[in-house]
């Protein structure tokens, strides 16, 4: 009873999403090719903005490439810059957070480096590695990094002091401590870290295709705009928000099996 409760609960959640993205469907057509208030070079029918997105992913014109293609590319990136954000960010942050030391030595560093949007960084990394796969990752990573570090210190630092004094009491050392009742205790909070690094990993990444690439969905838009292809910036746009959404949903879908099962 309860199951079948929480499925028609779902079935609604999902049954109203739908309609709002049918809703603006409808508008979008409505404003297109009935009303026709807008030109097609300037805002293309959703018919069209369809079609064009199927042939995409086979034809590589205008630009050079198909849409799975550039897909493949900016996936490619953001995946390098973001888990490397991961690797050194989590770890530093809990780090930060842990030992007092450290939080002074690197804390001055990091919020001066932090105010810094990850899009500021693109001019020096093109100077410092051009416009290839490592100018673009090493903005993810910037990005992907403050997000970690934030969370994971965060996290640790509201570990209950209770907590921390059974700890003490049974004979726990400074490590056993961090490792047995802190980090435990922050996973919900670094999680959301995890999730807060995609999101600003892949923004980063398309801000950085428009600006230095050769490939990707931002350079696909970039070079439809000189074209004025409005469907293949549309088109692009799509992929971009399909894209961001199967990611998110796949970093919830973990998180909801790793707190499931440490039953936190």
């Amino acid at each position: 009873m309860k199951n079948e409760r929480v499925y028609m609960k779902n079935a609604k959640y999902i049954l109203i999403s739908a309609l709002s993205i049918f809703l603006l469907l409808f508008i979008w057509y409505l404003v297109t090719d009935v009303m026709k208030i807008f030109t097609p070079s300037l805002l293309p029918s959703p018919i069209t903005v369809i079609k064009t997105f199927i042939v995409k992913l086979y034809d590589k014109s205008p630009d050079g490439a198909t849409m799975i293609e550039h897909m493949a590319s900016s996936l490619q990136i953001t995946l390098i810059g973001y888990f490397l954000g991961l690797i050194i960010g989590i770890p530093l942050g809990i780090l930060m957070a842990w030992y007092k030391p450290v939080d002074m030595f690197v804390r001055p560093l990091f919020d001066l480096l932090r105010p810094i949007p990850g899009i500021a960084w693109i001019p020096l990394m093109i100077i410092f590695f051009g416009i290839g796969i490592m100018s673009k990752a090493m903005v993810i990573f910037l990005s992907s990094f403050i997000a970690c570090v934030v969370n994971s210190y965060s996290g640790i630092r509201q570990t209950k002091d209770v907590h921390i004094w059974v700890g003490k009491t049974s004979g726990a050392s400074n490590w056993q401590l961090l490792y047995m009742i802190a980090i435990p205790t922050s996973v919900p909070m670094i999680l959301t870290g995890v999730r807060s690094a995609l999101g600003a990993s892949w923004t980063a990444l398309v801000a950085a295709e428009l600006l230095a690439s050769t490939k990707g969905l931002g350079f696909m838009i970039q070079q439809s705009r000189g074209m004025y292809r409005t469907d293949i910036i549309i088109a692009g746009m799509i992929a971009i928000g399909i894209i961001g959404s199967i990611l998110t949903y796949l970093i919830g879908l973990i998180e909801k099996l790793i707190l499931r099962g440490a039953k936190w």
